[in-house]
């Protein structure tokens, strides 16, 4: 079964609300991984303004033309 991201719901701070296409629903907390991130491409996303735009294109999230992006397995177990 493909798994994609059918709807993704900003939900304060650094955490993103996820509805996958098998049913399962996430919240993920971003802020440990951009916290802890070494590329300054990754970091600069702790603006909280630039964290917020992102886009769900064939159902993956991505920030800025795949600048930042994360696999959807990962995302749909929680593991970022």
């Amino acid at each position: 079964m493909v798994i994609s991201i059918i709807k993704a719901e900003y939900a304060g701070e650094y955490k993103i609300k996820f509805s996958f296409s098998d049913g399962v629903e996430r919240l993920i907390d971003f802020s440990g991984f951009l916290e802890g991130a070494k590329n300054p491409m990754a970091k600069k996303y702790l603006d909280k303004q630039l964290f917020k735009q992102y886009s769900i294109i064939y159902g993956d999230i991505i920030w800025n033309d795949y600048e930042m992006c994360f696999p959807i397995w990962d995302l749909h177990e929680a593991k970022i």
